[in-house]
């Protein structure tokens, strides 16, 4: 089974356990119906951006329809999924009362900026910059961090990613709060 349809399945299974019908996340997604049915059916290659819609909708972390146990990144970097910028792999999860927190090794391509949808309210960002030099965060107020440095900020509000002067490679901390799920109306 491929990443797609592994990917698929666990999309699947996390909109059916949260009883929403396919329109439903669509809509509150605001990822369209065929693509939704794409992803769910293993037929299309999720993007970063489009995976976080989703699972900020279903008010779940990225990772729970990465993977049921994360692989080591350097071992499986090629099956990372990617954005227009960043191309992440999980590493980690880790879950304690009352947050969990996803660890992903992470490349931003060089000269390229992403633009991040705001995630579940409460939820926070840190990267910590392996090579090159990361301009991250709030867009009004941009942090920048270079090898050995690391930057923090909220992700509950639209955020970016860019790498100016060439490629960066670092290890990013996502922590979720832990949530009631959300239910179909």
């Amino acid at each position: 089974m491929g990443l797609n349809d592994e990917v698929g399945r666990r999309l699947r299974e996390l909109r059916q356990q949260q009883r929403l019908s396919l329109s439903e996340l669509a809509r509150r997604s605001g990822v369209g119906k065929g693509t939704l049915s794409e992803l769910e059916g293993g037929q299309r290659n999720p993007t970063l951006e489009t995976l976080y819609a989703l699972t900020t909708a279903l008010n779940s972390p990225l990772s729970a329809v990465l993977s049921d146990h994360p692989r080591h990144a350097f071992q499986a970097q090629d099956e990372g999924v990617s954005g227009s910028a960043v191309t992440a792999a999980l590493i980690e999860r880790f879950e304690e009362p009352p947050a969990a927190t996803d660890i992903f090794r992470i490349r931003i391509a060089a000269g390229s900026v992403q633009e991040s949808a705001a995630h579940i309210t409460d939820t926070s960002e840190s990267l910590m910059v392996l090579t090159g030099t990361a301009v991250v965060g709030d867009p009004a107020e941009p942090q920048t961090a270079g090898p050995g440095e690391y930057a923090h900020w909220r992700a509950d509000t639209p955020h970016l990613y860019s790498a100016p002067d060439g490629d960066v490679h670092g290890i990013l901390f996502v922590r979720y709060p832990h949530a009631a799920p959300v239910r179909s109306t």
